[in-house]
């Protein structure tokens, strides 16, 4: 488990769950921009922010990898 689930993961008992950049999410699975990109434009959910970047709510995006399973 990288530094981000780990340190992710002891967030998540207190009862927060931190927003994720793209770069948090590619980092805690593992994988590339592209992917990301793809899981958006099939439904990823993405949290409005004020600024042009995207955040993630980890807890939802566990949720739809789940629905999503292959």
């Amino acid at each position: 488990m990288n530094n981000l689930a780990v340190r992710t993961e002891t967030l998540v008992p207190l009862g927060l769950s931190p927003l994720l950049t793209t770069t948090h999410l590619m980092a805690y699975y593992g994988v590339s921009d592209w992917t990301v990109n793809n899981w958006v434009k099939r439904g990823l959910p993405v949290e409005p922010t004020a600024s042009r970047g995207r955040r993630f709510d980890l807890a939802a995006c566990q949720e739809w990898h789940r629905m999503h399973a292959v």
